[in-house]
């Protein structure tokens, strides 16, 4: 069939030459998309360098690039809370009710000894009583030293304070404990030991405090005997210690503690590190030298990292446009490549201009950026699935310059959004018809986003009442509405500059009251009327082949445009009048036939329609041949008796031939829609052997040798026809009866 394969879109065809369908261009321009790339993400993920010496002054002023540790701050601050903190005490308890009790064991064994004379027993407790009081300290700390429960330091800390604090009982004590009796000492146990719990359950760290309230306790006991109550209160003070001690252990672990808890001190982003014209101390020197701000030694790994994800974007948009393309190979021209790059740096420049505004606090300042509006072009503009594909590069793309967060280099928040949104936007205006549809589109994009923004907070724990919540859905709310004004004020310019025609640029051309279909209406409706069926025919059969059916349908009516200019030359418009081509010679007659296609264009071209609009006018004829007038022509000859002085190529259309689906199809349905007209009452034998007829003779004439249909297709597109002719011209078309009739069974109803 055809060799030669033209890239198109919305029936706009180009020739393959020059720069638009240059490899070296095509290349290029991937590169140019790459660089991109790299130097739009380059501010989130290279830090800048600084020409600094220690000791000079700086000559700007630099900000943090992200959240800076301050090394000197927090020492500052792990100090001070190691500062803060209290000191640690320890109670350990100690059986002092024990020791009161083995003291007045001792006396009443001592006493009832009739042997030991009152001064001696006055000199044995004297020595005696002190002396166990010490050991009972002793050996409490010598059983317990080297154990888990207490360390020595605390130990030794104990000892300390008790011995500051040891009491001494007043010499008359001892010269009255003697005259004690076995019964006085039974009396006495149980209160000595009841004074010295209750006492002892206190956290004390002055004994000398808990000693002062030993007397009111005694004279509220039981015990009548004058010199029993002096001996217990003098016995309970000694026993009665300290049993709250500092630990110095516990402290230290405690400051240790405190250090180590101190949270980080940090530089926000977009703090001033050194102000213009601050001299630079060895303490700022390093500070910017830790966190890579230098340029003394320059770190070429984070620019490798971004030269690769950079790499990685360019080149899969290559591989998915060359690996989605079909037979052809490449499916765009580098036209169409040029406009996607201008696609990607206005939603890259859209997006900058959010992060601009962004702090971490006002993180949701990010969802008011139209990051749709790449997914919304591309989708009108091109491609359905080139816009799925570029949807997975904005959310990367999102994902970092919309990134605030310094712990990561993508945020899958903004991401996640960002994909939402432009999958939303391609589903709501892929189809568009209208202007109006695109702000409904940008409605949708607001819903939906709002929606994704409340569905990532709930699952972050936030409450929906917090006035962030609020801000984050109004921002995404807005970005929405952005995205859909953005688009609509941009569409005209890529459709103007690029020669693009969408489908928006299609229905408006489709209105009736355009200026040329108004004129083709009026002038000749019968014209008119041909150009709308053809539009019919011609748009089912290329959307059954996969073509722009709509680019079809509005190439129909303009089509035959040129023919307002000589209407009643053509045989549409001859009603109840004799045919003008009867009195004029053939050659003229061919001249005004094929000269209805120049006029078209010209008068196309006057008013400013698209080329695709304009190729099909001038390529549905081809450069198909006019028997009628050649045959007329040859008729005259052989009547006047003289020779030809003509061709076959003189009775041809100019052409050229078709050089896209959209227009041999319309050429196509041009040939049938005329042939069915012509026949008085056709059948479905005649309109599908006049279809085959007329496809095949045109594949013979070589009419399609310049665009890329093939002969599946063209089965397909006669098929289409005949089932699209059937439905029109129903009530004409005679359908064939049945020879047979079913025998009708037995006990079958009547129908």
């Amino acid at each position: 069939m055809a060799s030669k394969q033209p890239s198109k879109l919305s029936g706009f065809v180009y020739t393959n030459n020059g720069w638009k369908y240059s490899a070296v261009t095509r290349y290029a321009l991937f590169l140019l998309l790459g660089l991109v790339f790299y130097f739009s993400l380059s501010p989130e993920l290279l830090p800048k360098k600084y020409d600094i010496k220690e000791n000079t002054y700086s000559a700007k002023e630099i900000t943090a690039p992200k959240q800076i540790k301050d090394t000197k701050a927090t020492l500052k601050a792990a100090e001070e809370a190691a500062e803060s903190v209290s000191p640690k005490y320890k109670i350990i308890p100690m059986r002092a009710d024990n020791l009161v009790t083995s003291l007045l064991d001792r006396i009443d064994r001592l006493n009832q000894d009739d042997l030991i004379s009152q001064s001696d027993k006055t000199g044995i407790y004297r020595d005696e009583i002190p002396q166990r009081a010490s050991d009972f300290i002793l050996n409490f700390v010598a059983s317990n030293r080297g154990s888990a429960t207490y360390s020595d330091h605390l130990l030794d800390e104990m000892q300390s304070v008790i011995k500051e604090q040891t009491y001494v009982i007043p010499e008359e004590t001892y010269i009255k404990i003697p005259r004690l009796t076995s019964q006085d000492i039974i009396e006495m146990k149980p209160v000595a030991r009841d004074i010295v719990t209750r006492l002892m359950n206190d956290q004390i760290t002055d004994a000398q405090t808990a000693r002062a309230k030993v007397a009111e306790q005694v004279s509220i006991s039981s015990l009548s005997q004058r010199t029993a109550r002096e001996v217990v209160q003098e016995l309970v003070r000694l026993v009665i210690t300290s049993n709250k001690f500092y630990d110095e252990d516990a402290t230290k672990e405690a400051k240790v503690q405190a250090r180590e808890n101190t949270p980080d001190v940090f530089i926000e982003q977009g703090d001033t590190l050194v102000a213009k014209g601050q001299l630079i101390t060895p303490e700022l020197y390093t500070l910017l030298d830790e966190n890579g701000l230098l340029s003394n030694e320059v770190n070429y790994w984070p620019q490798l990292g971004l030269l690769i994800l950079s790499a990685m974007l360019s080149v899969g948009l290559l591989a998915f446009i060359r690996y989605s393309g079909g037979t052809s190979g490449f499916k765009y021209n580098n036209s169409q490549l040029l406009m996607l790059v201008l696609v990607f740096v206005i939603t890259i420049i859209s997006m900058r201009l959010a992060a601009v505004l962004q702090t971490d606090v006002r993180s949701y300042i990010g969802f008011l950026a139209p990051v749709a509006i790449g997914a919304m072009l591309i989708a009108m503009l091109l491609d359905m699935p080139l816009a799925y594909f570029c949807s997975i590069l904005f959310s990367v793309l999102a994902s970092v310059i919309l990134n605030v967060q310094q712990n990561s280099i993508f945020d899958f928040n903004f991401g996640f959004f960002a994909i939402v949104v432009s999958y939303v936007a391609i589903f709501a205006t892929h189809r568009a018809g209208q202007r109006s549809t695109l702000l409904k589109g940008g409605i949708m994009v607001s819903l939906f986003g709002c929606l994704t923004v409340f569905m990532q907070i709930l699952l972050g724990g936030g409450a929906w009442k917090e006035v962030g919540t609020l801000y984050s859905v109004g921002f995404a709310f807005a970005g929405g509405l952005l995205t859909a004004v953005l688009v609509i004020g941009l569409m005209p310019f890529f459709e103007a500059t690029f020669g693009i025609l969408s489908a928006l640029k299609l229905v408006e051309l489709s209105n009736p009251n355009h200026p040329l279909l108004r004129k083709l209406l009026t002038e000749t409706p019968g014209t008119y009327h041909h150009s709308v069926m053809v539009g019919n025919l011609s748009e089912a059969a290329a959307e059954a082949i996969g073509a722009d059916g709509l680019l079809c349908r509005v190439g129909s009516y303009y089509h035959d445009i040129g023919k307002t200019k000589r209407p009643f030359y053509f045989i549409e418009n001859q009603n109840n009048m004799e045919n003008p081509h009867d009195s004029i010679e053939p050659k003229l007659s061919k001249s005004i036939i094929v000269a209805h296609a120049r006029d078209g264009v010209e008068m196309q071209r006057e008013y400013k329609l698209p080329k695709p609009i304009r190729d099909i006018a001038e390529q549905h004829h081809g450069t198909t041949f006019l028997h009628y007038f050649y045959h007329k022509a040859l008729k005259l000859a052989e009547e006047k008796g003289v020779e030809a002085d003509f061709t076959e190529e003189d009775f041809r259309y100019p052409g050229p031939k078709a050089q896209s689906k959209e227009a041999a199809v319309v050429g196509i349905a041009d040939s049938v829609e005329a042939a069915v007209r012509s026949l008085r009452k056709p059948t479905v034998l005649q309109v599908e052997t006049m279809i085959e007829k007329i496809i095949k003779s045109r594949l013979d004439d070589h009419q399609f040798d310049e665009c890329d249909l093939t002969i599946k297709e063209l089965d397909i597109i006669a098929r289409t026809l005949k089932e699209t002719v059937m439905g029109i011209f129903h009530s004409r078309i005679e359908y064939p009866e049945d020879v047979r009739k079913p025998k009708k069974e037995e006990g079958a109803p009547n129908p």
